[in-house]
C-alpha cells in the first residue's frame, strides 16, 4: 500500500494557506503535515524532539523550501539522504528561489524535482494538481526499508 501523506517543509505561514489551499482546490485530499522549520522537518521524519516516540510511516512525498530557519532546504535535503531510513524519501524543492545556484544544488544533494512556485494562484492550483497527482498516484514508491 502506498503512503498517502505529503510532508510540507514551509516556515512562510501565506505559503502554507496558499499551498493547503490550492492543494484542496486541486482535488488533493491527502493528509497534509506542515512543518515550519528544517530542524522541526528532521524531527518529524527521524521521530525527535516534539515528534518523538515509535517511528511513523514516511510521507509520500516531502515538498521543501529552501529559505527556512534554524536548517535551511539544503542542509535538511543532505541529511534526509544521508539516512538510510529517508534515503529514498521523495523530496521535491518547491520554492520561490529562481538562482541557477539553487537548482544546481538541490539536484546535487539528491532532490527528485525542483518546482518554482508560481505566482498566479490559478498556476499554482495546476501545479499542486500536477504534483499530487504524479507523486501520490502515478509515481512507485521504492519498498519500505528492511531492518538488517
Amino acid at each position: 500500500m502506498k503512503p498517502h501523506k505529503i510532508l510540507l517543509i514551509e516556515d512562510n505561514p501565506d505559503d502554507v494557506d496558499l499551498t493547503l489551499h490550492a492543494f484542496a482546490k486541486s482535488g488533493v485530499f491527502n493528509e497534509i503535515v506542515v512543518v515550519r522549520d528544517g530542524q522541526e522537518a528532521l524531527d518529524f521524519l527521524f521521530g525527535a524532539g516534539a515528534h518523538a516516540g515509535p517511528p511513523t510511516e514516511l510521507p509520500a512525498v516531502a515538498l521543501l523550501d529552501l529559505k527556512l530557519p534554524k536548517i535551511d532546504g539544503l542542509g535538511v535535503l543532505r541529511r534526509i539522504r544521508a539516512d538510510l531510513r529517508t534515503r529514498r524519501l521523495p523530496v521535491v524543492v518547491l520554492t520561490s528561489s529562481n538562482e541557477e545556484k539553487d537548482v544546481i544544488s538541490s539536484y546535487d544533494l539528491g532532490a527528485n524535482s525542483f518546482v518554482r512556485k508560481p505566482v498566479d494562484f490559478q498556476e499554482f492550483v495546476q501545479a499542486a494538481h500536477q504534483l499530487g497527482l504524479y507523486w501520490l498516484l502515478l509515481n512507485e514508491p521504492p519498498p519500505a526499508r528492511q531492518e538488517p
